[in-house]
């Protein structure tokens, strides 16, 4: 659940005993970061993926004018079939089979004042089955004033024995919004994995010109709590969240804009205003990614003829 708890970051913030390993994000994450894998290193060519991407404003719209990849990730350039005409567009691509045991991500996406840049990944991202250690990734996004940034990953994909950490900040200067999606599909489902992962911890935080606005985590272990009880997933399978960052906006009518959007979905979805004026979040559960991606590019769509004045750009990755 969304929250707006200062006091626990400030206890989360103040350092741990001499137990704590330093690797991990999360005390839940201390045994496994003591783990040696087998295979190359942890933070080892190949393991320690590292993205940067700029986008700034020119006469011809919003362009991409820094970016920095090293494996497991690529781009491959710009996409310009936004139906916005200034927004640039990045789909992110990867050699790989997936996220694996020891793999350390850090992605760094600005844009700056002025400029509208949509970014996403080109498939679905597969974690990995795993035996010892866990994979992370860090992603940090930055809008300057009167900036747009919709980040909108594919699904991510935790298969069987997986244990993954993700956080996510965003910074947002004044006059700025973002739209931040995320879809997680716990296991193979067509094969029958249904919360056989080990671990998922995912943390996002936006915070504004005067600090913090929002922080939401979801933390699930299916061998200390099953996910399927009531008041977590429920009979429900795949679940999604839509944050619409808008500090700006009337958010009630955002969010009664976006819960009628979603009011129809195949998925069970609804919305709801997040504190301290941030915006909007938008939940949606089901029992295919298929239907959950479906109900949040509803609300996506809505919110960007808000935001923009301009649909959301249809799914097509190429």
């Amino acid at each position: 659940m969304a929250a707006d708890l200062p006091d626990a970051q400030a206890d989360r913030d103040e350092p741990r005993g001499e137990s704590a390993q330093p690797d991990a994000p999360h005390p839940a994450f201390e045994p496994y970061a003591a783990e040696p894998i087998p295979q190359a290193a942890v933070g080892a060519p190949g393991k320690d993926g590292v993205l940067e991407l700029r986008f700034a404003p020119t006469e011809g719209g919003t362009k991409l004018v820094h970016d920095y990849a090293t494996v497991p990730f690529h781009v491959s350039g710009t996409l310009g079939h936004d139906p916005h005409p200034e927004v640039e567009t990045v789909f992110l691509q990867s050699p790989t089979g997936g996220i694996a045991q020891g793999d350390r991500h850090d992605v760094d996406i600005a844009v700056e004042a002025d400029a509208l840049a949509h970014v996403s990944t080109q498939s679905s991202t597969k974690v990995q089955s795993m035996n010892c250690n866990y994979a992370a990734a860090e992603t940090a996004l930055s809008v300057g004033a009167g900036g747009h940034l919709d980040y909108v990953p594919e699904p991510t994909i935790l298969h069987a024995d997986s244990r993954f950490y993700q956080g996510l900040t965003l910074d947002l200067a004044d006059g700025a919004t973002a739209v931040l999606g995320d879809i997680v599909v716990p296991g193979r489902l067509a094969r029958g994995e249904r919360f056989d992962f080990e671990r998922y911890l995912s943390r996002v935080r936006a915070r504004g010109p005067d600090g913090l606005l929002f922080e939401d985590t979801t933390h699930l272990a299916p061998g200390d709590a099953d996910p399927a009880t009531p008041g977590v997933l429920g009979e429900f399978t795949v679940y999604g969240t839509l944050f619409v960052v808008a500090p700006d906006a009337d958010t009630a009518a955002l969010s009664d804009e976006l819960h009628a959007a979603v009011s129809d979905a195949t998925a069970r979805a609804g919305a709801t205003e997040l504190p301290n004026g941030a915006g909007v979040a938008v939940r949606a559960l089901g029992d295919r990614a298929e239907t959950v991606e479906a109900a949040l590019h509803a609300a996506w769509d809505g919110a960007r003829r808000e935001l923009l004045d301009a649909p959301a750009p249809s799914g097509r990755k190429y």
